[in-house]
């Protein structure tokens, strides 16, 4: 399923070209959707026609940026305000890779500050991204209000719960039941996120992509 149909080919094309042109600062591309929807292979896809044009991709995601394990299931482990809440850590996203890849950063980044397996801190070296990159990455939750104004591009993957829960659990082993009692911390908060900020109404790019290998752009601004 990670081969490009031409219609993926298509629509990862039509991504890349809707991409701005780099000035001093770099450019940042999100690529959001709840569990399932394909995120990273979208983004490992479309860093890889990025690149194909010549622009020099720097390539992460918000999974790097897990809080510890204490701090993500303070509210409990079932809780969807937690995941929604507490999942992850933005101030270092933003200090660590989004604001230094902005206009006026210093262009000195980090793609990872924690290791959600071993749930341990990292101190990674810092990067420098080159004049004229592009950062693109992937996660859930990207459209929301710390977030939001970071992108000068962004695309929401719009896939179906019923959808995402089979991908999930032919990823993860989870049930593929949306509404089964086990999914209700994962589903709960991804509707929190569609009811507080409204991702596809923010993003620049609607994607269909309940499909591999027919993904559909259902709006474009």
């Amino acid at each position: 399923m990670y081969q490009n149909s031409r219609q993926r080919a298509e629509v990862l094309r039509r991504v890349a070209d809707a991409v701005p042109p780099a000035a001093c600062a770099p450019v940042r591309v999100a690529v959001d959707g709840v569990d399932g929807a394909g995120k990273s292979v979208f983004a490992d896809q479309l860093a890889e026609v990025l690149r194909a044009a010549g622009w020099l991709v720097v390539r992460a995601s918000v999974d790097n940026f897990h809080r510890p394990r204490v701090e993500r299931y303070r509210r409990g482990r079932a809780s969807p305000t937690g995941f929604w809440l507490d999942s992850f850590d933005y101030d270092r996203l933003r200090s660590d890779l989004l604001d230094p890849l902005g206009a006026g950063g210093s262009r000195r980044y980090r793609t990872a500050v924690h290791d959600l397996v071993t749930d341990r801190l990292l101190d990674e070296p810092w990067q420098v991204a080159g004049v004229g990159a592009v950062l693109v990455l992937d996660g859930l939750f990207l459209h929301r209000d710390e977030l939001c104004d970071c992108w000068d591009l962004s695309v929401f993957l719009d896939v179906p719960f019923s959808v995402t829960a089979e991908r999930m659990a032919a990823r993860d082993g989870t049930d593929a039941d949306p509404e089964h009692p086990s999914m209700r911390r994962y589903v709960r908060a991804q509707q929190i996120y569609f009811d507080t900020c409204r991702p596809a109404q923010r993003a620049s790019l609607v994607i269909d992509n309940s499909d591999w290998d027919h993904p559909v752009v259902i709006r474009a601004r």
